[in-house]
C-alpha cells in the first residue's frame, strides 16, 4: 500500500507538463468529465500529480522521465497482456514483439482450469499488425494473435514463447454471454421484495441489534406475503475491536462477515453451555439486554461487549465438546477453515491483533495504528503473534464460521420457501484504509488518495468517502485475483447482489490526500475484464447482479450494463422526464426500482421537507441560493408526484394537494405506482411502510449525524401482526401479477 505524500508537490516552471500528461494517461487518469449539469470540466495538472504520487510514481523533475520510461517499458515490452477476457469460445488479443522477432514462431500452450492442456505454433507474420513504434530505443510492433481454440467458461492460463527468445504467460478468463437471471424472471415474472438495514430490526429476542435470527423471521413473513426477495445492507466484516465504527460501507474486509449479526441463542453450543446459562440468569445481564433492546439507536459498544463475552464462553464450549473429541461439528468447522484457507487466517489474525493492541495500548483500531513491525501481513512479528496466541486467532475464525453458517442457513431457507431470489445483498465499493482487507493486500491500495464523487444533486460539495482506491495497474498485475475472490465470497450467500457505485468498474473519482472532493479526477479501470469476471462468477453462483448506477454515469458504463446483463437501479424520486415523473410503463425492464434508498430521505421526510431542514441544520448547502432552489424544486416535485398518481388512477384522498401532510395512503399509492411499472424488480423500503422520518444515513456527514445507528420504530413481531401491512402486500402482489 502506498503511503500519503509527506507534502503537496509544488510544480516548478521547469516541469515538462507533456510528460506528466503522458504518464497520467498511461496510469488511467482521465482528462475531463461532464458534471451532473452537463458542463465539461477539465482536471488540473496539480490533481493529476497528486494522484500519480498516490500511485507511487516518481514525478519530481529529475525522476519523471525515468518513471515514464519504466511505465512504457512495462506496458510494451511484455509479450502478452496480463489478463485476456472474453465472452465467447474463440478469442484474440494483442501481443508485443520486437522488429527482429517478426517472422519468428510463437510456441504456445493453453492450460484449462481443469488442468488439461493444448499446444500449438503460430508465426508472428500471420498475426495482423495493429501498431508499431519505438519504446526506450527498441522498435516494437503490436500484433493480433487469434487463438484457434474453443474454450469453455472458466479461468485458464496461456503460455507463449518466441522461438529462441522471450517467454510469457497470462490469464484467460472466459465467461457466459451475460450475468445470471433466475428462471422465474426468464418466465416473465415481475418480483417484489422489502429492503432493510439488518441492524435496524427490533425484536423481542435480539440483543439490541438486528441479527440473522431476525432475518429468518423477516424471510418467513415476506415469503408468506408473496415477496421474491429481501434486500440487505452490506454485511461485510467491520471492526470487532472498535464496534462504534459502524458504517457498512467502510468495511474492514468485504471478503468476510460482520460477526455482530450472529444470533447468539441460535449457536448450537448455546444449548449445552452451563457457563452461558449461569451468566444469562443474572439480573445484571437481563437488565443490560432490556436496555440494549429499548434504545432508539443501536448501542454498538454495548452490543459488542455482551455478545463477545458470551461468544467467548461458547467458543470454549466448542473447543471442549467438539474440537477435543473430533466430532462431526468439529469436522465441519475444519472443512470451513480449509476451504477459506490463508485469507481466513489472515483476517482472524488481524482481528486478534487489533483487539490486542486496542486493549493493551489504547491505540485506535486498525493496522495503521499498530507498532510498525506488525503492519506487514507476512512479517515475523505478525506470524509470531499467531503462534503465541493461537486461541485468540481461532476465536475469530470460529466467529466467522458461525456468521457463515447462519447467513447461509437463511438463504437456504428462502429456497425452501420458494422465494425466486431470496436474499439480495449489497457489495460496498471499497474498504476502510486501516482494515483487514488493505492489510492483507497492501500492494493494491493507494493510501495517498481516497475515493468519492464529484458534486451532484445529492451532495453538492462532492463526497470523499475515506476509502483508499485500488490501483488498476496493481489489480491487473495480480491478474484480478483479488476482485475474483471478493465477488465470489459475496455471491455465495445471495440470489442477487447489488454493486454499490457500479461505475467503479469503469472509473473512480480519486481525491489526492489533503484536497477537497471537488479537486479529484477520474481514474479508469479495465471494464471489460472486470465485467467478464462478474458474468462468470454470477453464472457459477446463480446470482443476479444489480448495478447501482445513480449519479454521473459514463457512456461506457451505460452501454456495458445491458451488454453484460447487469440490472439498473432506478429510484422513483430521480425518474423524471421533461419535468414530470416517468410513467410506470416507461421504466427500464431490466432494473430494480425503489421509491427511495438508504442515502435518501424516507418518503415521509421527503414529502414534508424534513430532510431539507436537517441538511440546513447540518450546514450541507453550499449557499442559501442552492437551498432555495432545492425548496422550490421540492414543491414542484410534490405537485408532479400527485399528477403522476392521478394519471394512473392511484391518487390518494389525502393528501390531495402538495401542501397537505404525508399519509399512509400516499405511501401505498407510490408503492403501487412502482409495482405497476415495467421494472422486473421492485423493492419497498421498510421505513416507508412504517411511515418513519429519520434517515439511516446523511451523505456528507460523519459525527454530525448518527449515521447507521437508527433502529426501526416497531418490533418485527408487531409488524407481522399488522393487518394494514398485510393488505398493502396483497395489493402489491396483485399489481405485480397484472
Amino acid at each position: 500500500m502506498r503511503s500519503a505524500p509527506t507534502a503537496s508537490r509544488c510544480l516548478s516552471a521547469e516541469v515538462d507538463t507533456a510528460l506528466i500528461e503522458r504518464l497520467a494517461k498511461m496510469r488511467g487518469i482521465g482528462d475531463a468529465y461532464h458534471d451532473y449539469r452537463g458542463e465539461l470540466k477539465y482536471f488540473s495538472l496539480d490533481t493529476k500529480v497528486g494522484i500519480l504520487q498516490a500511485m507511487g510514481c516518481e514525478v519530481e523533475d529529475e525522476k519523471l522521465i525515468a518513471s515514464l520510461q519504466q511505465a512504457e517499458i512495462v506496458r510494451s515490452r511484455r509479450l502478452l497482456p496480463l489478463v485476456v477476457a472474453a465472452r465467447s469460445a474463440r478469442m484474440g488479443f494483442e501481443i508485443n514483439v520486437t522488429a527482429q522477432e517478426v517472422g519468428a514462431s510463437i510456441l504456445w500452450r493453453v492450460i484449462l482450469e481443469n488442468g488439461s492442456g493444448t499446444e500449438g505454433e503460430t508465426s508472428t507474420s500471420d498475426c495482423a499488425e495493429t501498431w508499431r513504434g519505438e519504446v526506450a530505443g527498441t522498435w516494437m510492433t503490436r500484433r493480433r494473435f487469434e487463438l484457434p481454440l474453443d474454450l469453455p467458461p472458466g479461468y485458464h492460463e496461456f503460455e507463449a514463447r518466441i522461438a529462441g527468445g522471450v517467454s510469457d504467460r497470462c490469464a484467460l478468463i472466459i465467461a457466459p454471454p451475460a450475468c445470471y437471471e433466475p428462471s422465474a424472471i426468464a418466465a416473465g415474472r415481475r418480483l417484489w421484495g422489502v429492503s432493510v438495514q439488518l441492524y435496524t430490526l427490533r425484536s423481542l429476542t435480539n440483543w439490541g441489534i438486528g441479527d440473522f435470527q431476525d432475518l429468518q423471521r423477516l424471510v418467513r413473513w415476506m415469503a408468506a406475503c408473496g415477496a421474491g426477495f429481501v434486500g440487505l445492507n452490506p454485511l461485510h466484516a467491520l471492526a470487532p475491536a472498535d464496534p462504534v465504527r459502524c458504517s457498512p460501507y467502510s468495511a474492514s474486509s468485504r471478503r468476510f462477515l460482520n460477526v455482530l449479526y450472529i444470533a447468539v441463542p441460535a449457536v448450537p453450543e448455546f444449548r449445552h453451555c452451563a457457563a452461558v446459562r449461569d451468566r444469562l440468569a443474572s439480573l445484571e445481564v437481563a437488565s443490560r439486554l432490556d436496555a440494549l433492546r429499548a434504545r432508539t439507536f443501536v448501542d454498538y459498544q454495548g452490543v459488542a461487549d455482551l455478545k463477545f463475552e458470551i461468544l467467548t464462553l461458547l467458543y470454549q464450549e466448542f473447543r471442549d465438546r467438539h474440537l477435543a473429541t473430533g466430532s462431526a461439528r468439529a469436522q465441519a468447522f475444519q472443512a470451513f477453515v480449509a476451504e477459506r484457507g490463508a485469507a481466513l487466517q489472515m483476517h482472524a489474525r488481524f482481528d486478534a491483533l487489533d483487539r490486542h493492541f486496542r486493549a493493551n495500548t489504547g491505540c485506535s483500531s486498525g493496522w495503521l495504528s499498530w507498532p510498525e513491525a506488525y503492519r506487514d501481513v507476512a512479517g515475523a512479528a505478525a506470524g509470531r503473534f499467531a503462534l503465541e496466541h493461537p486461541a485468540e486467532v481461532e476465536f475469530f475464525v470460529y466467529l466467522q464460521w458461525l456468521a457463515h453458517e447462519q447467513l447461509l442457513g437463511v438463504q437456504e431457507l428462502t429456497r425452501e420457501l420458494g422465494m425466486a431470489i431470496g436474499l439480495y445483498g449489497d457489495y460496498a465499493v471499497g474498504a476502510n484504509p486501516s482494515g483487514s482487507e488493505t492489510w492483507a493486500d497492501r500492494a493494491s491500495y493507494s493510501l495517498g488518495a481516497e475515493i468519492g464523487a464529484p458534486p451532484d444533486p445529492l451532495a453538492l460539495k462532492g463526497q470523499g468517502w475515506g476509502i483508499p482506491p485500488q490501483d488498476p495497474s496493481a489489480m491487473l498485475a495480480q491478474r484480478l485475483e483479488g476482485f475474483i475472490r471478493l465477488i465470489r465470497n459475496n455471491m455465495r450467500y445471495y440470489g442477487a447482489l447489488r454493486l454499490d457505485h457500479v461505475m467503479s468498474l469503469c472509473r473512480l473519482w480519486w481525491v489526492p490526500a489533503g484536497r477537497s472532493a471537488t479537486q479529484g479526477a477520474y481514474v479508469y479501470y479495465p471494464l471489460n475484464e472486470l465485467l467478464t469476471v462478474l458474468a462468470l462468477e454470477s453464472a457459477r453462483s446463480r446470482c443476479l447482479v444489480v448495478g447501482e448506477d445513480l449519479g454521473v454515469v459514463p457512456d461506457e458504463m451505460r452501454r456495458a450494463m445491458p451488454e453484460f446483463g447487469l440490472y439498473h437501479y432506478k429510484v422513483l424520486l430521480f425518474e423524471k422526464m421533461d419535468g414530470r415523473f416517468r410513467p410506470p410503463h416507461q421504466f427500464a425492464k431490466r432494473a430494480l426500482a425503489a421509491a427511495t434508498t438508504h442515502d435518501l430521505p424516507t418518503l415521509r421526510s421527503y414529502w414534508e421537507g424534513r430532510d431539507v431542514e436537517l441538511r440546513r441544520r447540518l450546514n450541507l448547502y453550499p449557499s442559501a441560493e442552492i437551498e432555495h432552489e432545492i425548496v422550490r424544486e421540492r414543491e414542484h416535485d410534490r405537485e408532479m408526484l400527485l399528477a403522476a398518481l392521478r394519471d394512473q388512477g392511484l391518487s390518494p384522498a389525502i393528501p390531495s394537494t402538495h401542501s397537505e401532510s404525508f399519509t399512509a395512503e400516499l405511501a401505498q399509492a407510490l408503492h403501487l405506482y412502482l409495482a405497476s411499472s415495467t421494472a422486473t424488480l421492485v423493492a419497498l423500503q421498510i421505513e416507508d411502510l412504517l411511515g418513519m422520518t429519520e434517515p439511516v444515513n446523511v451523505p456528507g456527514t460523519d459525527a454530525e449525524y448518527p449515521n447507521w445507528q437508527r433502529k426501526l420504530d416497531a418490533d418485527i413481531e408487531d409488524m407481522m401482526e399488522r393487518s394494514d401491512l398485510a393488505e398493502q402486500f396483497a395489493a402489491i402482489n396483485r399489481a405485480r401479477m397484472a
